[in-house]
């Protein structure tokens, strides 16, 4: 039975090592992952930067001297706002306009409240930092202004303030990283499917398609064997996407300046050791599910878009752990997939996991495998599978 396992292996591999145009396709799609978040990490960290000076357009600047000198002090370059500012602002080349209007002054010698109006986009991504920073400036400005009025009428400013709330955030670096590198989950997960696509789907529906399956399975050898032999090669090429995907995600994480944005990623070989140990076992339930799937299509175009669609469930539970985390569970360690992206996000945490989720992912990915192999194997028995082409 291993012969037979290692010869269907050896003549599989061979037969898509071959085929270079679908190895290169197999580990270019891990390589996604790793370029978006360059990509979008890189962007991000531009606009968040807070060495950038902030420059703020106003309009009305003689109407409070005051504001216009504090906002200075603190290092706000001050511009003229365009006429067309509104325009400016919605097509990007502005961030935000300050318009202080004419009856500002009369109001706040008055002792009354003082309007401004901060004109901003909140759709626009890269105008968050500007935005936050000036409404920090203002919040501040409107603050010292309440306690020096109290302060001139005798009353105490602490007064306007009974409780002070100080904030003590435990949060470890590594897990302020893991909230906000959330996608490095979802993808790696994805790479565990991608891999082993095109070789599952040409190792039972392209041969079937092309004839060849029909004289393999006439020979004296078990369709256990066959299916086996098939599955191995399947996940062989999933996991080296798995290590491709990894390696692109670690290069990016040290060259990307995330540290502009508040976060602190570093990846020692533990975490490294612990993705492999989470996402390598899914590698066996992919490969297994992939090939069933391409077992009972009946053309390789068919079997395409039945793992196209299969593709869609790493996404699920990567999207619902970021929208809604869950309070992890120990039975929830044994749903493939689910508890690959819950034990990643836990390892990116830098938690104190233990084995036994480790060994509950992996006994889970092994036990769906193990039932994708069997129904695979009883479905080369049927006729209607192995001589139906149309």
């Amino acid at each position: 039975m291993r012969k037979l396992i290692a010869t269907v292996f050896r003549k599989e591999m061979k037969d898509h090592l071959r085929d270079k145009r679908s190895v290169t396709s197999a580990f270019a799609g891990p390589l996604v992952g790793p370029i978006i978040f360059t990509v979008m990490f890189t962007m991000m960290a531009s606009w968040f930067r807070e060495g950038k000076p902030l420059e703020v357009s106003i309009i009305g600047r003689e109407h409070a001297p005051s504001l216009i000198a504090f906002l200075q002090r603190h290092g706000a370059i001050l511009l003229d706002a365009p006429p067309d500012y509104e325009a400016q602002i919605q097509a990007g080349t502005l961030d935000a306009v300050l318009i202080i209007p004419k009856d500002y002054g009369k109001d706040f010698s008055e002792g009354h409240t003082a309007s401004v109006q901060l004109v901003v986009d909140n759709s626009r991504n890269q105008a968050r930092s500007t935005i936050q920073r000036l409404s920090r400036l203002l919040e501040g400005y409107s603050g010292m202004l309440g306690a020096q009025r109290l302060f001139a009428r005798g009353i105490a400013p602490e007064l306007a303030a009974p409780v002070h709330v100080d904030e003590v955030d435990l949060a470890t670096p590594e897990r302020m990283a893991a909230n906000i590198l959330n996608i490095i989950p979802i993808f790696l997960v994805f790479a565990a499917f991608m891999g082993g696509m095109n070789v599952a789907i040409d190792a039972m529906a392209g041969e079937r398609e092309r004839g060849s399956l029909e004289p393999l399975l006439i020979n004296p050898v078990q369709r256990g064997a066959v299916v086996l032999g098939k599955w191995l090669t399947t996940v062989v090429l999933a996991c080296v996407a798995i290590g491709v995907c990894l390696a692109a995600f670690l290069l990016a994480v040290s060259h990307v300046p995330l540290q502009d944005l508040g976060v602190k990623a570093r990846f020692d070989a533990v975490a490294v050791l612990g993705m492999l140990a989470t996402v390598v076992p899914l590698a066996l339930f992919a490969s297994a599910g992939q090939m069933l799937v391409s077992t009972y299509a009946r053309s390789f175009k068919e079997a395409q878009t039945y793992i196209q669609l299969l593709l869609l469930l790493p996404m699920v539970p990567g999207m619902v752990l970021a929208i809604s985390p869950i309070q992890s569970q120990l039975w929830m360690y044994l749903v493939p997939v689910f508890s690959q992206q819950l034990l990643i996000g836990e390892v990116m945490r830098g938690q104190a996991v233990g084995p036994v989720p480790f060994l509950l992912g992996a006994l889970g990915c092994a036990a769906a495998a193990a039932l994708c192999l069997m129904l695979t194997t009883r479905l080369l028995s049927e006729e209607r599978i192995i001589f139906g082409r149309s």
